[in-house]
């Protein structure tokens, strides 16, 4: 028996807070949820999807490195059309990606650069 759910949330350290919240509602879809700062004084905001929730961390100790995740989409052709007229760069073009289960057969992936050099992959 499975003592986790689900993954809670998804935590970004990134530069300039406004830039990196503005960026994921605007192209993303996410609407704010919850605004924190801390007791050492760091700022946090909370951004929600769905039941996804993605932290965003006012970044105190440098750049992240070697980080992706990855929004699901049912209109992956629609989506990736939107990011890249949208002028968000393209790091991988699309391409076929292995299914994990049924529901992904034919799926393809790409990924795109978040405004931290975070990479945001797309499925579907």
């Amino acid at each position: 028996m499975a003592i986790f759910k689900k993954i809670d949330h998804i935590a970004l350290h990134v530069e300039n807070l406004n830039i990196s919240r503005e960026f994921y509602k605007k192209y993303f879809g996410f609407s704010d949820h919850y605004e924190q700062i801390t007791n050492s004084n760091i700022h946090i905001s909370y951004l929600k999807l769905g039941d996804t929730i993605l932290e965003l961390v006012g970044r105190t100790d440098g750049k992240i490195a070697g980080f992706h995740w990855c929004m699901e989409t049912d209109d992956f052709d629609g989506a990736v059309a939107q990011l890249c007229e949208k002028k968000i760069e393209l790091v991988q073009a699309p391409h076929p990606t292995d299914a994990r289960e049924l529901r992904e057969e034919g799926w393809r992936r790409a990924v795109f650069k978040g405004p931290d050099g975070e990479h945001i992959e797309i499925r579907g």
